[in-house]
């Protein structure tokens, strides 16, 4: 089943509950975009690869069409939102509990960019929508173990495939090049690194794009009381849409991020760029195809580590490191209950 255009307008205009939640999903794609978008270009920039200005451009286009792209060919990771937590019943009620996760969402992400902290709006997207379930449920009836491991094998398969391959990419090539002209070879790596770098970003607006574009297309679902969620067929116009939004974000925002994980935690080679971009890339593209909603903050920032632990330990601010896996350790019970008592709120007063 395919959701028109005209229908989605027409349902607009007479349910204010789905208006809301529209509005907070363009909310958090923006922000999305503004936090978790720079994380794929940080490295680009803190080697001196490209500008702030121009790379922030090159994410945003690549967002775009990385989300219409690879949505063309997998919905994959959207299908695993669809089935990751249950708001069925009445749908009304289940609109307010979906409009109180996305209010979580902005209040969290909102908060990490202030701070310049590169927390993951993919994590606070999950946490937020469980705690509204949740609350909507009664209990933990509003979830469904088996799809909500697939997170927890993202969140593995990122930390140690993001950390090891960054760690044997950097391995192979300072072995391979290590007789290398240094001037040559930093020219050749920084084409190689921007590429890369266009690469993660390509794959974190199929990644990221998937799981709002879910969002949209749960509350459309509900709004119209026709189908279900994983019986539609997500159109074109919606990845256009979603698209054009995340290139919003990621345009407006991101310096401090940039900062952060390009800068500040670990001060890198342009070879060692590029490998960290290429690590996360890979890890990105196997999570997408398998339907594992991953953090493209967590897989980049690991395969950061993995680069600069294979020069020598030191090389890692682990300081830096550290206060980022707080952040994500914090992003679930804390957006979660976030999520709950948002959702409590609004099915009490709505």
């Amino acid at each position: 089943m395919v959701i028109e255009w005209s229908v989605f307008l027409s349902e607009l205009m007479s349910n204010p509950a789905l208006v809301a939640v529209t509005l907070l999903n363009i909310g958090v794609i923006v922000v999305n975009g503004a936090t978790d978008a720079p994380n794929a270009i940080a490295t680009v920039v803190g080697t001196r690869c490209m500008s702030a200005k121009a790379a922030i451009i090159m994410a945003a286009v690549c967002n775009f069409f990385g989300l219409l792209v690879i949505t063309l060919v997998s919905s994959a990771v959207a299908n695993t939102i669809f089935h990751m937590v249950d708001f069925g019943g009445d749908h009304h009620a289940a609109l307010i509990a979906l409009m109180a996760a996305m209010v979580a969402i902005i209040v969290w992400g909102a908060a990490a960019w202030f701070f310049g902290i590169p927390t993951s709006q993919s994590h606070s997207l999950i946490a937020g929508l469980t705690g509204a379930a949740i609350a909507l449920q009664g209990g933990l009836a509003g979830i469904n173990g088996a799809e909500w491991m697939k997170v927890i094998y993202g969140i593995l398969l990122s930390t140690f495939m993001g950390f090891g391959f960054g760690w044997l990419c950097a391995k192979i090539i300072a072995k391979c090049c290590s007789r290398a002209d240094r001037q040559k070879s930093d020219h050749v790596f920084k084409w190689a690194q921007i590429a890369a770098g266009a690469g993660v970003a390509f794959m974190h607006g199929a990644q990221d794009g998937q799981k709002f574009m879910g969002v949209f297309v749960l509350a459309i679902t509900l709004a119209t009381g026709v189908g279900q969620a994983d019986q539609m067929i997500l159109p074109v116009w919606l990845m256009i849409f979603c698209a054009l939004n995340m290139g919003l974000g990621t345009a407006i925002g991101g310096k401090k991020i940039i900062k952060s994980v390009g800068m500040d935690m670990v001060k890198m080679e342009k070879y060692q760029g590029f490998a960290a971009s290429f690590a996360g890339t890979v890890c990105l593209i196997i999570a997408t195809f398998a339907g594992l909603p991953v953090s493209t903050t967590h897989t980049k920032t690991t395969a950061i580590m993995g680069v600069g632990a294979a020069k020598r330990k030191s090389a890692v601010k682990w300081g830096v490191a550290v206060d980022m896996v707080k952040t994500w350790v914090l992003t679930f019970p804390g957006c979660g209950l976030l999520g709950f008592a948002v959702a409590k709120l609004f099915l009490m007063i709505l």
